[in-house]
């Protein structure tokens, strides 16, 4: 799991493939963010690290059987920030 290629936005985990790799400007695979949240060379949302957690509580909880959502929320609230994208800069 050390290994393991997560979006620097959404920490979601990004396979041993490129497919769910998002994109630059010039249409090559950006391998730091998923194809949701980065497409083109930006973002596809403007939102705030809190508001990104808000986002993705549902979908950790539904991935992980047993886990409540006051547990995803503390999870990603420590985890977020050592993402490239909510890194103090």
């Amino acid at each position: 799991m050390e290994n393991m290629k997560l979006c620097q936005s959404c920490g979601m985990p990004l396979g041993d493939t490129d497919e769910l790799y998002g994109t630059d400007a010039d249409g090559s695979k950006n391998s730091d963010y998923c194809v949701y949240c980065f497409k083109d060379g930006a973002f596809t949302s403007d939102m705030s690290m809190d508001e990104m957690i808000d986002f993705c509580v549902p979908h950790m909880v539904s991935g992980n059987e047993g886990m409540s959502e006051d547990t995803a929320r503390n999870t990603m609230q420590k985890f977020f920030p050592t993402l490239k994208r909510w890194k103090a800069s």
